[in-house]
């Protein structure tokens, strides 16, 4: 049985988003791309990734979502508008009854790549063969959501075995 997922990559000024389709053994590219808010007032942004995620949400009806953790940043203001755009993300993903997995920067790169400290582009090549597309002139943030989709099945999966 094929599970719908879609990953998000949360961002106040690009947000990058990925749906996957799984059935536990092989991946399927779905659609993947970014949101870019407009250069408007910050509550504007929020609404506009809102209904970005949610439009996503409603044309592709993933079940499951997988969403990155908030990091540690050095400017509190750039973290608090993070936090803020990923509470718009994450209520959107609700809104359309997914199930929301958090995932760290680090779970990721070690469920893609096997190695927490890969570099970004290490990561975007072993997601590119995984999905056989190719984003070489996607913003990172494509290839984070995807990551973060994919890093669900593989926990998922792994958890599974477990019981």
């Amino acid at each position: 049985m094929k599970t719908r997922i879609i990953g998000v990559d949360p961002g106040s000024r690009i947000t990058g988003y990925g749906v996957i389709d799984s059935d536990g053994q092989n991946l399927q590219l779905v659609e993947a791309g970014c949101i870019r808010t407009p250069s408007d007032s910050f509550p504007a942004r929020l609404k506009y990734l809102f209904e970005g995620i949610s439009e996503v949400c409603r044309q592709h009806q993933p079940t499951l979502a997988a969403v990155e953790e908030i990091f540690y940043a050095r400017n509190v203001k750039s973290a608090l508008q993070l936090g803020q755009a990923r509470g718009a993300i994450l209520l959107a993903l609700l809104n359309c009854n997914c199930e929301v997995f958090e995932y760290s920067a680090l779970q990721v790169k070690n469920a893609i790549t096997g190695y927490g400290g890969a570099e970004k582009g290490q990561l975007r090549r072993m997601i590119e063969m995984m999905v056989k597309a190719d984003f070489s002139n996607a913003k990172l943030d494509v290839t984070d959501a995807l990551g973060l989709a994919i890093t669900h099945v593989h926990v998922s999966q792994f958890q599974s075995k477990l019981v």
